[in-house]
Parts: C-alpha cells; structure tokens; sequence
C-alpha cells in the first residue's frame, strides 16, 4: 500500500493532500536540512533571509528533531524548537517550517505529531537519520533503519493521526551498518502512506565521511512518492551531479549552505547559465548577516558566541575572508568586540 492507496481516507480529503503535493513538487524543490545545533531557529532565519534576498527561496525548511520519549510534549517545547508557529509555522521571509519528530514508539510519535499539527505545523517530518550515539542507543534516529517494520509502524500512525491535508514524510539514511536492508526500508515506506522521502546518500556507519553514495538513491525512485536527495553537497557542480545520479530533480542542502548561504541560489542559476554569477553572496555582504547572528536571541551572550564561532569556522570551508576573522577573533569571549571586528572589516 501507497500513499495514493492509504485506507479509512476520505477520497475527498485525499485528493486535498495530493493537490497540495502536486503543488510542492511542481518545480524541483531545494530545502534547508535540519541539522542539530547547527540549524536552530536564529541560523534558519539568516539562511532563509539570504536565500529569499538572492531571489532563490527555500521552499521549506525543517525543524531540528523534537526528541519524543514518554508523554505528549507541552506546547512550549514545540515552540522553543520552531518559535516560527506563533507566525503562521514561517520564517519572517515567508519560508516554511516543517516539524521534525524522533522517537520509537509509534502511538506516542501519532499523539506528538497531531498536537503538532494542531498547534500549526504545516507538515511532519520523521527522523530515521540521526547517526548520534546518544540518541541511537536510546532507540532513536538511524538505528530504527533496522528496523523497518518499526519505521513502517511509526509512520503509518502518524500518517492516520494528523488530519489527512497535513503532508507525513520521512528522512533516512542509506541502512545503519551498511545498505543490506534497503530493500526491506523501500517496502516499509512505500506501505507507511508517507508523501515524500528525503534520503542522506550514507549509512550512520559512514556517517560523514565522504564520498555521498547519490547513486544508491535510485533504488527508491520506484517509489509513488517524490524523493528527495542530500549529504555532500557543497557546490553547485556536486548539486547537478547529485541530481543526475540520483535520478531526482529535488535536493535538500544541509553543511554546504552553512558554508557557502548562497548555494541555493548557484545551484539553480548555475543550471540556467554556467557563467553566472549574480547569485553569489560576497563575503561583504555576509557580514552584515553575520552581525545579525551575533545579535539574535540566545540564552547568553556566551551561548551566542559559541554559536557564531561554530558557523564562522564553517564559513572558512567557504570564504577565505573567514579564516583571517576566525585568526583573529577565536580565542575572543566578548561579542561587542566580534562586532566591532566584523564592522572593521567592512571597511578593508
């Protein structure tokens, strides 16, 4: 069974649903990955306001995982994830924010994902990727990819608890150990009523280590269901071949837009016209961006500075200008002083 074949659905309500992903998937999409401590709210709002500047939105990005462990979370975790639900579940651009759940227990995952809904959630995504330690021996994330009629039960109850016009998709990664039961993974999602699959082209072993296996990806194009490819993207030349590989036009970027926040515009203005480059995001004008970041909502100063420290040693992957900024400022605690950096920098 399908998600064009999923029981107990009105019909009516079911060609709702299908209209609205004929309209998601019309033109090939570009996402934002959710990333653990790396694409938090504040991140999300500076990428996605790059992205819209550039004249190459998201269409949509997802939340880092809401981690579901015993209970039906309360309404203030949801929003200490994706604040964006007090405004309409939107970036202040105007992007999408989709809810990400991890979890094991599948009734417990449905109970969390329809109050997500009801507190605004345009969509659900479910995490069958996360290789971190702490949460696969806890049961969660890419261990489950062993799983697969686990993974089957998790998403078919999420998929029967949300009202029927919500979209339930679901991330995974190639197999855990390795790919032996890709297979059995296909044939779980194809009978979970999921309605997109967003596939990291490693197993949790390889975990990110390159090269990203894209080619794999074409086992699950006989899927009902757009598939959707990420993990080792940085450039937009690796975009096209991701893309052609993987025999999908859609891509989500995670590490390479945090890296360089203008990929999403080369990948696309690159395919039109090679020799482009309009789309590119000078190191000058992110540092406005940058001081931005260093002024949004955090818990401390302290927490903001490890942040941006966090994302400035990412940029230096992308900008040669931030390895001079990170020599400079690396060992330095106090976030006035970062700025008045960046806003010297301006200036040479």
């Amino acid at each position: 069974m399908n998600s064009t074949q999923q029981p107990n659905l009105p019909s009516q309500q079911l060609e709702t649903r299908q209209n609205k992903l004929q309209q998601l998937f019309a033109q090939p999409v570009r996402l934002l990955a959710p990333m653990e401590g790396l694409t938090d709210p504040l991140m999300r709002q500076i990428l996605t306001q790059i992205a819209s500047d550039l004249g190459r939105p998201y269409d949509w990005s997802v939340s880092e995982f809401i981690r579901v462990t015993q209970h039906v979370l309360p309404a203030h975790v949801f929003y200490r994830y994706v604040p964006e639900l007090h405004q309409d579940a939107k970036t202040d651009t105007g992007t999408p924010i989709h809810v990400q759940l991890l979890g094991s227990e599948a009734q417990l995952m449905a109970e969390n994902a329809a109050y997500a809904a009801e507190l605004g959630a345009p969509a659900i995504d479910i995490n069958f990727g996360c290789p971190a330690k702490t949460v696969n021996s806890h049961r969660g994330g890419s261990v489950l990819l062993d799983e697969p009629a686990v993974m089957y039960d998790i998403i078919s109850a999420v998929r029967q608890a949300v009202p029927a016009h919500i979209p339930v998709s679901a991330k995974i990664r190639l197999g855990y150990t390795d790919t032996s039961r890709m297979d059995d993974i296909r044939g779980a999602i194809a009978d979970s009523g999921a309605d997109w699959l967003t596939i990291h082209a490693r197993t949790k072993t390889q975990g990110y280590k390159p090269p990203a296996y894209w080619d794999k990806i074409q086992a699950f194009n006989s899927l009902k269901i757009p598939v959707i490819a990420n993990g080792e993207i940085w450039t937009a030349e690796q975009a096209h071949s991701c893309m052609q590989q993987a025999g999908t036009a859609h891509l989500m970027l995670g590490r390479g837009a945090i890296t360089r926040p203008d990929l999403i515009a080369s990948v696309d203005s690159s395919a039109n016209n090679p020799m482009n480059e309009d789309k590119e995001l000078s190191w000058q004008d992110l540092i406005t961006h940058q001081i931005k970041f260093l002024e949004g909502k955090a818990k401390t100063d302290v927490v903001l500075v490890g942040r941006y420290k966090q994302w400035l040693g990412m940029l230096t992957k992308g900008y040669s200008e931030a390895q001079t900024l990170w020599d400079q400022i690396k060992r330095e605690k106090n976030k006035a002083v970062i700025i008045s950096a960046l806003q010297t920098s301006t200036h040479q």
